[in-house]
């Protein structure tokens, strides 16, 4: 179970560096809901944290509830994510 949730962590904290990094590379947010608390928030670190306080909130219900297979595949959609963010990083800079 702390594997799940560990697993968990690493990719938010991919998501998080790779989401600044592309932002960095001025290439724009595509989820409306972060996009809406980067903007809000007044800077894009800040609306980021946020974001992630709310994942790994839902994170910890789900395993305090013992929901492996809801925080599996939570997993899976944060794998994709930060895949998704390094393609756009990668296009973003064409050589």
């Amino acid at each position: 179970m702390r594997n799940q949730l560990a697993q968990f962590g690493y990719l938010q904290l991919l998501d998080l560096l790779t989401t600044l990094a592309f932002l960095t590379h001025r290439v724009e947010e595509s989820n409306p809901l972060v996009k809406l608390l980067i903007h809000s928030a007044g800077s894009p670190f800040t609306g980021l944290i946020v974001t992630k306080l709310v994942a790994f909130a839902v994170a910890l219900y789900c395993w305090r509830r013992a929901r492996l297979r809801v925080l599996w595949i939570v997993n899976l959609f944060y794998s994709g994510v930060v895949v998704w963010n390094l393609v756009a990083l990668l296009l973003s800079n064409p050589r």
